[in-house]
């Protein structure tokens, strides 16, 4: 083996209840570089890095870490190792400070105390410097945004000294400005001698920070490169067999009139910042309107005032020309026709411990009543199937636990609850987060369908050329205000840059 290769897996093969995950894998890691790895969702990147964190063991194949067999029975035996993950989904306590899920598990003592706060506090706060992050260690994860919670998991991370780092989308919450912080991180770790593996779904972003790429496809090698040698339509190519649309939206697009009308809408987060100032707008009937914005800009605090989960909010809204009361819940705002597929997928878009039939019907099951109290069981199962076929849901069957899909299937499942409800207005916020090129297609072009269908589509996303590719009318808010409203034929990417930097 080349003193090159720090790590590496040879046929490696994952079996689950019904499914091939990886089939004969061989991957290498080089050793003090950035080792992106990318592939559909599906594909088996998760699985196996899972593998290499010591989170799974493998059904068979074996492991190689300088050169030395291995085995890595457990998360502790591979950080003794000096293999460390950040997982895409947090592994956070929303209940304890920043410090104290840093240092859990490991905490630091001094004497007869328990537990050295200050000095945990202390490195944590030399953490955020290094991220260049002014978060408090003792700030309650809580309080924090997501894509400051994910900051949180990297510093977790950072302070376990690993010599090779697993980054399972480690941007897809973050703003461009995070990123940049980001990317400065990794490059200092790696030239202080750590091997960083990345996973993400962001082509350009794997262009500008990788130094080896690696694509898999069904589970299967597909193909090795050096990023200064590859270009991102060979990367489609590779992982698709072809290019990717980028344009979604045809010709001559007519709309009703408005199923939404949002006026003055105004919430103050409980620490009195304004998180939605004075917004007003609408979605009208078969159009597709994007909210574009960076994170903290109010996209997601717009979306729960909107549904009813944040009722301290002024403002009117109207659902085809009803009003909706201030304090009408989100099951009556869903009853009226409103469903959102929320931007936090496991805190707040799935149940795990159940099956993908349930995930999908449970937000429908009033509409599946017959006899008062009893479900028609075949209803409901002829609409699970339905929705798995209709949005290419990859499962062995529907009862299998949703925890078990990769997370594009999941975000697929949820997307799909929200259909069944029969809603009028779809809200969407970050519906592409963690999910690949192949993915996103098939998501947009549903939601075109759906548009053509007449339902009033509202979504949000920090991606431009997301925004440009589906969204018939575009947003942009900035600080909790709205700063642009663009008709997508009049939009320019530095304008919609432009009108996102106001406030900041």
């Amino acid at each position: 083996m080349s003193d090159d290769i720090i790590l590496s897996a040879h046929n490696i093969s994952m079996l689950f209840p019904g499914t091939l995950a990886l089939d004969r894998v061989d991957y290498r890691v080089w050793r003090g570089k950035v080792n992106v790895i990318i592939g559909e969702n599906g594909a088996g990147k998760s699985t196996l890095m899972k593998i290499l964190a010591g989170v799974q063991q493998p059904t068979s194949g074996e492991l190689f870490l300088n050169g030395e067999k291995v085995v890595l029975s457990s998360t502790r035996a591979a950080a003794k190792l000096g293999i460390g993950m950040v997982h895409q989904e947090l592994n956070l306590f929303e209940n304890l400070s920043v410090a104290e899920n840093i240092f859990l598990g490991r905490e630091l003592q001094r004497g007869i105390r328990p537990i050295n706060e200050a000095e945990q506090e202390r490195r944590t706060a030399a953490l955020m410097a290094r991220l260049d992050q002014p978060i408090s260690p003792k700030e309650h994860v809580g309080n924090l945004k997501v894509g400051q919670q994910q900051l949180v998991e990297i510093a977790k991370a950072l302070a376990e000294d690993a010599d090779i780092l697993i980054l399972d989308e480690p941007t897809s919450a973050l703003s461009k400005t995070e990123v940049e912080i980001l990317f400065r991180v990794i490059r200092e770790l790696t030239r202080q001698g750590v091997t960083i593996i990345y996973i993400s779904h962001r082509l350009e972003e794997l262009m500008a920070i990788g130094d080896r790429i690696t694509i898999l496809r069904d589970g299967r090698f597909q193909a090795e490169a050096a990023v200064s040698e590859i270009d991102v339509p060979w990367i489609v190519r590779e992982m698709l067999g072809s290019e990717p649309m980028s344009n979604f939206l045809p010709e001559g697009r007519a709309f009703g009139a408005p199923v939404l009308e949002a006026e003055h809408i105004t919430c103050v987060s409980p620490n009195g910042n304004t998180v939605v100032d004075d917004v007003t707008f609408n979605v009208r009937a078969g159009e597709i309107v994007g909210i574009y914005g960076l994170m903290g800009a109010g996209r997601t605090e717009l979306f729960e005032c909107l549904l009813g989960s944040e009722r301290n909010y002024l403002g009117k809204i109207w659902l085809d020309s009803k009003p909706v009361p201030t304090r009408l819940p989100p099951a009556e705002r869903i009853r009226m026709g409103m469903s959102l597929v929320p931007e936090d997928r496991k805190r707040a878009g799935i149940f795990p411990v159940s099956s993908v039939a349930s995930n999908l019907t449970i937000a429908s099951l009033w509409r599946r009543l017959s006899h008062r109290f009893a479900i028609a069981q075949q209803q409901e199962q002829e609409a699970v199937t339905h929705t798995v076929g209709n949005l290419a849901i990859k499962i062995s069957s529907p009862e299998v636990a949703i925890s078990a899909l990769s997370g594009g299937n999941q975000q697929k499942v949820v997307i799909g609850r929200s259909l069944l409800t029969n809603p009028r207005l779809l809200l969407l916020d970050e519906p592409s987060r963690g999910i690949d090129v192949g993915a996103k297609a098939e998501v947009f072009r549903m939601m075109v369908r759906l548009s053509e269908q007449g339902i009033a589509v509202l979504f949000s996303t920090s991606d431009l050329k997301e925004i440009m590719a589906v969204a018939d009318r575009i947003l942009v808010m900035s600080g909790g205000k709205l700063t642009a409203d663009i008709a997508r034929g009049d939009a320019e990417e530095s304008a919609l840059v432009k009108a996102s930097a106001q406030g900041f």
